[in-house]
């Protein structure tokens, strides 16, 4: 019933920064735990982080330190700010919530890092 919908990505150099969001059509998520997940060509969808439906954040230890999940003012609204990007952080980027019966998966949104 509540679809995520990714944006924010795009291409960007190393060392760069973006914030990618996940946003639900004006449904109110902030009740769920939203997971971040990235993939690319070949690979199984690799987990990044959590926010809970308290704010508590929890990280994959390849992005720890440089990726930040939050919520927005807006309930409908999820954040991944990412810093200091390097090549290896180029995937299609998901916010899927395990709270969701219907495990919905969205588009997601492509992360380019490159030079």
């Amino acid at each position: 019933q509540v679809q995520l919908v990714e944006s924010g990505g795009g291409l960007v150099q190393p060392g760069g920064s973006m914030r990618l969001s996940c946003a639900a059509s004006g449904s109110d998520i902030s009740i769920y735990a939203i997971d971040w997940y990235r993939e690319v060509p070949g690979k199984s969808r690799e987990w990044v982080g959590r926010i809970t439906s308290d704010g508590s954040t929890s990280y994959a230890d390849s992005v720890k330190g440089r990726f930040t999940a939050s919520r927005g003012n807006a309930k409908d609204t999820v954040y991944l700010q990412i810093e200091r990007l390097q090549p290896e952080d180029t995937a299609v980027y998901y916010c899927h919530s395990p709270d969701d019966p219907f495990d919905y998966w969205g588009q997601g949104t492509q992360v380019t890092v490159s030079s």
